[in-house]
């Protein structure tokens, strides 16, 4: 998880959560389809470039929805969670709950909503545990995405009041991924019916 430092003279500035692990995971599965689907669509011969093209056109908004999409943006007035295929805006007023157990979620508007730039790893938070047990200091006493959980609960308390956090919250859907990932599936369809 990235965040951005605090601005100075103000009291929070905007923070992102992301995950690491699913941004290098989704750099090399783009590269991987990349090259595969490159040296396909150059090199194949008969129908191998076009279902290469259409299974790219498939794959790579998947890839990129999955892994290089999700985010979480917290500031003074509202929580912008950036899901794989949901853009969800949440003022703080209308926050219930921020929590993770298996998953990290926030309630807003008796709706819940996933979390899947925060991913919970109940390894980290095992050995977070541990070190808490033992009294050693050298590292956490909390999982990254525990901290991240509290730090943004912290906040939900905080900002609920704000003038600018009052709202309803609405959400977005991401269809310039969801529609050439469609366009691609039917073209797969067509042509392996064709073929």
């Amino acid at each position: 998880m990235t965040r951005s430092p605090d601005a100075p003279g103000q009291e929070y500035a905007e923070r992102c959560y992301r995950s690491s692990g699913g941004i290098g995971g989704g750099v090399l599965l783009l590269a991987l389809a990349a090259w595969l689907g490159g040296d396909a669509i150059v090199s194949g011969e008969g129908d191998a470039p076009w279902l290469a093209l259409a299974g790219l056109l498939f794959a790579v908004p998947l890839i990129i929805a999955f892994t290089l999409r999700p985010a979480v943006w917290a500031g003074e007035e509202r929580l912008l969670v950036r899901n794989p295929f949901r853009t969800i805006t949440l003022p703080w007023a209308c926050v219930e709950a921020v929590r993770a157990g298996y998953s990290s979620e926030v309630l807003a508007g008796g709706a819940k909503y996933q979390l899947w730039a925060i991913p919970v790893s109940l390894r980290q938070r095992k050995r977070a545990t541990r070190r808490q047990g033992s009294g050693s200091q050298d590292g956490p006493l909390r999982a990254p995405s525990d901290q991240a959980i509290a730090d943004l609960g912290e906040l939900a308390e905080r900002c609920a009041s704000n003038e600018g956090a009052q709202g309803q919250p609405s959400v977005r859907w991401a269809y310039e991924l969801m529609v050439p990932s469609a366009i691609g599936l039917v073209l797969l369809a067509v042509l392996a019916a064709v073929i």
